[in-house]
């Protein structure tokens, strides 16, 4: 890993994040406290961001640089939390490249044409290179410039890029939409895996593309989502799934950035998951961090709190958030966050309780 590769006003370069505690954890070093943020803290929870996007879709946001840097930095204004995360959407490099993807209210990702053969895959738009003005490059310029926007406000305060892993992205476009159990994407897995291996390389690398547009363009670290990895056995995971992820990641592994890789219902993935190109992994909520420990001891962690759990009393919200840092001290670094997104309908107050706690306890 490299510094000299990133921009000379990149946070990293200018040492503005550099002691951060985000970063300080992420790394195994010690850090001024335990440092804490939120899968989607960022959204439909904050009052500021419903007013910030009246009037627009959820893709027009994430393309408008000065809308989507005002949604990232909300919450470190309102909690105080050592990291935003910017605002975006795993199917926004899709977007960027040309696939015809909408987010429908209510929905999630619908596809206008679902992927399901060869031909589907080697129809899908050419990614061309970083710089060479191609549909993709020009359509992550509003990604870059939210970001730029994004980091000078966060100022000392790390921003995390991120993107969706392969399987994940994969599933959506195989499917056409949500899924319940992915069926149709593990179907085409194993009923035409020229198809499937096909369609991991193109997301692999529009993955890539996203994470390294973000970091060089001021992002302190990245974050590689993987939904529905969980639905996966192990070794489908790593047969199928695990090389996609690795390249992904792999496109920041020669800048000084951590790689964080998170999958829900993955407790049995969570080797994997750290041996495809991560340097941390998140942990859902159902696997206690000191077990997840246990199996990665030299890998810093992140999560877990059970977010069912922040519209329970304070008291037993209290007991359950102390013991994921006593769980989470036994790893080689710990970031507090949730085990999963922040819920639409969390109380601003008790997510800035928590964050509180977890600096004056962590």
């Amino acid at each position: 890993m490299s510094a000299h590769l990133l921009p000379a006003d990149h946070p990293l370069v200018t040492g503005a994040t550099a002691d951060a505690p985000l970063l300080a954890a992420l790394t195994g070093r010690d850090s001024a406290h335990r440092p804490v943020w939120f899968m989607r803290q960022a959204g439909r929870s904050l009052p500021e961001y419903r007013a910030a996007r009246v009037g627009t879709t959820m893709l027009e946001a994430c393309f408008t640089p000065e809308l989507a840097a005002e949604i990232t930095v909300q919450p470190v204004r309102r909690y105080g939390v050592d990291a935003g995360i910017f605002y975006s959407d795993i199917v926004v490099p899709l977007k960027a490249a040309g696939v015809d993807v909408d987010i429908a209210p209510g929905v999630g990702p619908v596809f206008a044409k679902p992927i399901r053969s060869l031909a589907d895959v080697e129809a899908l738009p050419e990614l061309g290179a970083d710089g060479d003005g191609g549909t993709l490059d020009a359509g992550l310029e509003s990604v870059r410039q939210g970001v730029r926007l994004a980091a000078t406000e966060l100022g000392s305060t790390p921003l995390i890029g991120f993107a969706g892993a392969p399987f994940t992205l994969a599933a959506y476009m195989v499917e056409g939409r949500p899924s319940r159990d992915h069926l149709a994407a593990r179907e085409l897995m194993y009923a035409d895996p020229d198809a499937w291996q096909g369609l991991v390389a193109w997301v692999s690398a529009l993955a890539g593309r996203f994470l390294r547009a973000q970091v060089m363009a001021g992002a302190s670290a990245v974050q590689l989502f993987d939904s529905w990895a969980g639905a996966l056995s192990d070794r489908d995971y790593q047969e199928h799934c695990a090389w996609g992820s690795a390249q992904a990641l792999g496109a920041v592994e020669d800048l000084p950035v951590p790689r964080i890789h998170f999958a829900t219902a993955a407790s049995h993935l969570l080797t994997s998951l750290a041996q495809a190109g991560a340097t941390a992994v998140g942990v859902d909520y159902r696997t206690p961090l000191d077990e997840a420990a246990a199996v990665l001891p030299d890998v810093p962690l992140q999560g877990n709190i059970n977010p069912a759990l922040l519209g329970a009393p304070w008291e037993v919200l209290e007991s359950h958030v102390q013991d994921v840092i006593t769980r989470g001290g036994i790893a080689a670094g710990h970031v507090v966050n949730l085990g999963h997104g922040m819920p639409p309908h969390a109380d601003p107050e008790v997510v800035a309780r928590v964050v509180e706690y977890v600096h004056t306890h962590g």
